[in-house]
């Protein structure tokens, strides 16, 4: 069993109570719009981290994470990209890749909106965990949970992690 911490749209803004879910985790996702790179330095000195850049993040950024990255967990295919849409409403620089060969697991960023909707077309769990940052125009700070324990993914939690101030 794999615990994952899922979290996007940063904007430089790491604190301790992301912190606190970070140290809880087994690995700790994230997709894009990371910001200052403090960020996944400082989760990377705690738990493995795996990542993509996103459409605010630098050159330092973009040359130390990909724009997709797409790895096995367990027995989850798993595939992250930073603006990726939503069932039925795909990103175009994406959709050619999901359709030709769907993870079980897609990932996005980008909206600032949790949303966790299961694609019965191509038989994928979609995630986006909005934005545990401070900047953009999100109420609430969010996160995501769960685990991995072969191909099953489970135990799916939201983390709401304060109003922004």
């Amino acid at each position: 069993m794999t615990k994952i911490l899922l979290l996007s749209d940063t904007h430089s803004h790491i604190d301790d109570t992301i912190l606190k879910y970070v140290h809880q985790a087994d690995e700790v996702w994230h997709a894009g719009d990371i910001g200052d790179l403090s960020v996944t330095d400082t989760i990377k000195a705690i738990k493995p981290l795996r990542g993509v850049y996103g459409n605010i993040d630098d050159a330092k950024a973009r040359l130390e994470f990909p724009l997709n990255n797409r790895f096995m967990c367990e027995g989850v295919d798993v595939l992250i990209t930073h603006i990726g849409g939503y069932p039925g409403k795909y990103n175009q620089a994406i959709r050619e890749e999901l359709y030709a060969n769907p993870p079980k697991l897609f990932i996005c960023g980008h909206s600032h909106i949790l949303k966790v909707q299961y694609d019965q077309k191509l038989s994928l769990l979609h995630m986006n965990p909005g934005a545990a940052g401070t900047h953009g125009f999100h109420q609430v700070r969010t996160m995501l949970r769960f685990t991995i324990t072969g191909d099953k993914i489970d135990n799916l939690e939201v983390i709401e992690i304060a109003k922004k101030g």
